[in-house]
């Protein structure tokens, strides 16, 4: 059973008493939807943490197209996700990992799977699913830092 804050329960505001779908409409009556965006990635960031659900969340990926990216079983890929890649993985899913948190600080939730679909002149008409998927995760990285590093931008 979930323990819930009696603090929260008994504040007008908001009844998490209600089933979280009654709640969800109410909220989604009642606000406007930038909030709403920025009150679900924030709900996100709080309740999945870890690097390989935010990944195939936001990239709307399966454990098998995720698997791909990191070329192994869709069954490895399952057991990373219980306890974790192996020790030589981690830098390959650090550099996925940046990839994911810049493109959820300046990319619309909803517009990330299609990002990461989109072929690039920059990377040789691929993607950057299609440039992980040969191995290249610190040049997909790399590029992807590079797209949103404001310091080019001059005043």
């Amino acid at each position: 059973m979930v323990a819930i804050d009696n603090r929260l329960r008994y504040d007008p505001i908001m009844d998490v008493s209600m089933a979280p779908d009654a709640l969800a409409r109410e909220l989604v009556d009642s606000a406007d939807d930038d909030w709403l965006r920025a009150l679900v990635d924030a709900l996100d960031r709080e309740v999945r943490s870890a690097p390989l659900e935010r990944l195939a969340s936001l990239w709307d990926l399966s454990n098998a197209a995720a698997a791909r990216l990191f070329g192994v079983s869709r069954q490895a890929f399952s057991k990373w996700l219980e306890h974790g890649p192996p020790p030589d993985r981690a830098d390959d899913v650090a550099a996925v990992d940046n990839i994911t948190t810049l493109l959820d600080r300046y990319v619309k939730r909803e517009r990330i799977a299609a990002v990461v679909r989109r072929r690039s002149e920059l990377l040789g008409e691929r993607s950057i699913i299609e440039a992980l998927e040969a191995g290249e995760y610190d040049q997909a990285a790399n590029l992807v830092r590079s797209t949103f590093d404001l310091r080019r931008v001059q005043p």
